[in-house]
């Protein structure tokens, strides 16, 4: 057993205690000797590797699946009639589709890989008395951590040290600004947001410098334990391949059926058993539409190349339609929603209220709201002159882009100041610095000082309530009046800084920030919204699509940006946090209804994110995540369909989703979102269209056997039409593109199968129409124009073709028979031209008509055969009309 564990609840815990807890001494560090015992008890400081599934299993999982067993009773049956090309072609179908989506499996399981490579930066610690780098896979419990500026964190750790600490946690917790740290111990129950007393795994330090304690490594560290999720959170089929293999199961007990009914009805008429059986095979793969699997995936493939188009990868084909029948998005805030940069938004003057927007790179600054006079005023000057010389950061256009370093918050103030029309230089130039007090967690203010025409200028941000309170001019009602404003504005979601200065002309003490100064103002600071968000999220409420944002930054932030963007409206200004939400098997039924009718959620945890998501999948929601850190990895797995940023995003994040924004644009979700739903109609267009001629092929022989009329239909044509008059126009019908009336519309219900009662009832009617135009056609040529048998097979053969051929126009969406998304869609014409050609071939090609038995025709045949073709058309568009009527 070990002699030391992992403390629980570590920044609750006090750093003397946990000194003891650990036993090591925080001057001297662990010894080596005892470094290598730890090392060898509690193993590296690494993610654990998972046992991972050989590729012979993940290439055998894609044999699985109603739909490829129909497939393969479809090859069988083929090969036993001595059709070898279409088994070989049904085979082929089920390699292409194998062979995706092992590919598909294979480089989606890379996520772990990129979580370990996070593993890989050393580290320093305090080993013997001194400091000495060692691997980071080397650190162990115990071990006292030396972190600064640059530095990745190499474990998990309490602070006993620091110096103007500052750590980038947005990929853990979504934070937009760097965390200044300190080394109090924060409130019970602190979100991984609050916990400024710790150092995570996998940060990267900002500035200044610490030392801490290790109180987590490996798998026990945040990020080892979010690589844990990320690992069992367990993705079910999509609602595609769920509604496919649904429909499969049916197609299986409606081929049997029919089937079977044609081989007892041929018995009871004493027709030949053996052909009997050939027919009612080739009825059972008419029955079985095994063009839909190529016809979806090839679909779903062109739904990815024009989503590339648009910035967007997709790495699972039935990711595509999966986000069209998404009805709940859950989004981060920065970076997706915002601008994931820190800009001046607020100026509070003492005569003046400005709301401001800036253009450092175009040298422009607007007054969005308040009084222009603001940019006229003395304070005005003032603060823009105090906040370009109490800051450390750098500035410049480098080869027409943007070069930043330093703190976020004073690099947008010297972009405020060139947008304003200031040259930061040369205002550093004509006020030389000649000492500064650096910002602390204990004086929460920053000061220079700066030689002016012969005398000294001192310039001062920081605190309100610090900054106030060194500017002793003020009355005490003015004091408690600007510090309520900067309250106020904090609680709007704006970080908050104070302004002061003091001109002198003896040059002031070390302690220069304390003397007397003048107030000039409060900056507030916000991380902008996207432009382009608010429509895109109108246009998701015109979808019916509900927009949830679930950040780990602050609540007031989060509703701040929330109400900018137009996400809520007035009166749903609710937001929820970390606290708020109980674990999921705990929540009581009024807890879930008030979840589910919130919008804004803050401080979340990587586990609250799952236990919300499976919330509403529990639902029956089909869920979109949206993210970009190390925190989000999870959620992306566990959602329906996991959405990743591309530009800022980390490769934890990329990997684990589904799909890659590489614009990190919204917008670019709400085009997604479009381009799956006119993807599901055409899959359930085309899948409409090919039950529909299957079951006419099946009606044609079926009710010619009870008519005792004939034997209309032989088995190779069954199938000639099935793989060619079939395929070809369905495969058009999956590629089309236009269907705008889709975002006008609320999201399917997604328990709704892919053919729903109403689409099965004009399954049959179009299979009736099509079978009593061509019963039709072939009764009045055999019985009233004198035709043969094999004339009247020739007949049906080529009526039934053609009626399946115009059966296309049939699918349309619009009021117009002219005009709408079929005739639009070129595919369409090109698949009735092919078509056409080959029917006209098996007519001339010696070899094609001896083997489907082709004989001459009449002029009289074929004026049959083009009305058996658009009798069917006539009649749908008729009823079509009458039932619009009707309404």
């Amino acid at each position: 057993m070990p002699t030391i564990s992992t403390p629980e609840h570590p920044h609750q815990l006090p750093i003397d205690q946990l000194l003891k807890d650990l036993n090591v001494d925080p001057k001297t560090g662990l010894t080596a000797e005892e470094a290598k015992n730890r090392y060898d008890e509690l193993g590296p400081n690494a993610l654990q590797e998972v046992k991972r599934e050989s590729a012979i299993t993940i290439l055998l999982r894609q044999f699985t699946g109603v739909i490829v067993y129909i497939l393969a009773a479809a090859a069988g049956i083929s090969f036993f009639l001595g059709e070898t090309v279409e088994g070989f072609a049904i085979i082929a179908v089920l390699l292409v589709n194998a062979v995706t989506g092992f590919l598909l499996e294979w480089n989606a399981r890379q996520s772990m890989d990129a979580l370990r490579k996070m593993d890989t930066t050393p580290a320093r610690v305090l080993r013997d008395g001194r400091i000495r780098e060692i691997s980071s896979e080397e650190v162990t419990l115990g071990d006292i951590l030396v972190v600064e500026a640059g530095d990745l964190v190499a474990a998990d750790g309490n602070l006993f040290e620091v110096s103007q600490l500052q750590i980038d946690e947005s990929a853990l917790t979504g934070e937009s600004l760097p965390v200044d740290k300190n080394t109090e111990i924060p409130p019970d129950e602190s979100p991984l947001g609050d916990q400024h007393n710790r150092l995570f795994k996998g940060t990267p330090v900002t500035a200044g410098n610490g030392r801490a304690i290790v109180t987590g490594i490996g798998q026990q560290t945040e990020l080892g334990k979010i690589a844990t999720m990320v690992k069992d959170a367990k993705r079910s089929a999509t609602p595609l391949e769920a509604k496919l293999d649904s429909l499969a199961k049916v197609l299986i007990w409606v081929t049997v059926g029919l089937a079977a009914l044609f081989l007892v009805v041929g018995l009871i008429r004493k027709e030949e058993p053996l052909r009997l059986i050939e027919t009612a095979l080739a009825l059972a793969i008419a029955a079985i539409p095994e063009g839909m699997s190529v016809v979806a995936t090839i679909a779903l493939a062109y739904g990815m190349l024009r989503l590339a188009e648009k910035k967007v990868i997709v790495k699972r084909l039935s990711a595509v339609e999966t986000l069209g029948g998404t009805n709940v998005i859950f989004t981060d805030k920065t970076g997706t929603l915002t601008q994931n940069r820190i800009e001046v938004n607020t100026l509070e003057l003492p005569d003046f209220h400005a709301e401001i927007r800036a253009d450092a790179e175009a040298k422009k600054l607007e007054v969005v709201e308040g009084n222009q006079a603001v940019t006229e005023s003395d304070a005005y000057q003032q603060l823009i002159r105090v906040g370009v010389l109490c800051n450390n950061a750098d500035y410049d256009i480098v080869k027409g882009k943007p070069k930043e370093v330093g703190d976020p918050v004073e690099v947008s103030l010297l972009k405020f100041a060139i947008a304003a029309g200031h040259n930061p230089d040369r205002i550093n130039q004509n006020f030389p610095r000649k000492a500064e007090q650096a910002f602390s967690s204990d004086t929460r203010i920053m000061g220079t000082l700066h030689a002016h025409d012969g005398g000294f200028f001192v310039a001062v941000k920081g605190a309100a309530e610090e900054v106030l309170e060194r500017c002793r001019s003020l009355n005490e009602q003015d004091r408690k009046a600007y510090y309520d404003i900067s309250e106020k504005m904090a609680v709007d979601g704006l970080r908050t800084l104070a302004f002061a200065f003091r001109e002198t002309r003896e040059k002031p003490g070390d302690d220069f920030i304390d003397g007397d100064l003048t107030y000039v103002g409060l900056i507030g600071f916000l991380d902008p919204p996207r432009t382009e968000v608010t429509p895109a999220l109108k246009a998701c409420r015109a979808a019916g699509i509900k927009v949830i944002m679930v950040t780990g930054d602050h609540p007031a932030t989060a509703l701040t940006i929330a109400s900018k963007v137009h996400l809520i409206e007035p009166g749903e200004e609710v937001v929820l946090t970390g606290k708020d939400l109980k674990p999921l098997d705990q929540l009581t039924e009024t807890d879930k209804k008030k979840l589910l009718a919130c919008r804004v959620f803050a401080r979340v945890s990587p586990a609250q994110k799952l236990d919300m998501i499976d919330l509403y999948q529990q639902q029956g929601d089909i869920v979109g995540m949206t993210g970009d850190g190390v925190n989000d990895a999870p959620a992306l797995k566990k959602s329906d369909i996991g959405i990743a940023m591309g530009l800022r995003g980390t490769q934890v994040a990329a990997e684990t989703a589904d799909m890659v924004l590489k614009d990190d644009s919204f917008a670019s979700i709400v085009a997604a979102i479009a381009q799956g739903r006119v993807i599901f109609e055409n899959i359930r267009k085309f899948v409409l269209f090919l039950l529909s001629c299957n079951l006419s092929e099946i009606f044609v022989v079926t009710f010619a056997g009870f008519l005792n009329v004939g034997n209309p239909l032989l088995p190779l044509q069954i199938l000639f039409i099935n793989i060619v008059t079939d395929v070809f126009p369905a495969l058009a019908l999956g590629v089309g593109r236009e269907n705008t009336s889709l975002m006008h519309q609320p999201p399917r219900d997604p328990k709704t199968p892919i053919m729903d009662m109403r689409d099965w009832r004009m399954v049959v009617f179009y299979a009736l129409a099509m079978t009593v135009s061509v019963l039709g056609a072939y009764w009045l040529g055999t019985r009233e124009l004198g035709l043969t048998a094999k004339e009247g097979n020739n007949l049906t053969f080529y009526a039934l073709s053609f009626a399946q051929l115009l059966h296309v126009f049939n699918l349309r969406s619009g009021h117009s028979f002219f005009v709408n998304e079929i005739t639009r869609n070129r595919y369409i014409w090109y698949a009735l031209l092919l078509c056409l050609v080959i029917l006209v071939l098996t007519y001339y090609v010696p070899f094609l008509n001896q083997v489907l038995s082709i004989q001459p025709m009449t002029s009289t045949e074929l004026w049959l055969i083009a009305a058996a073709g658009l009798a069917p058309v006539v009649l749908v568009q008729l009823v079509k009309g009458i039932m619009r009527l009707a309404k």
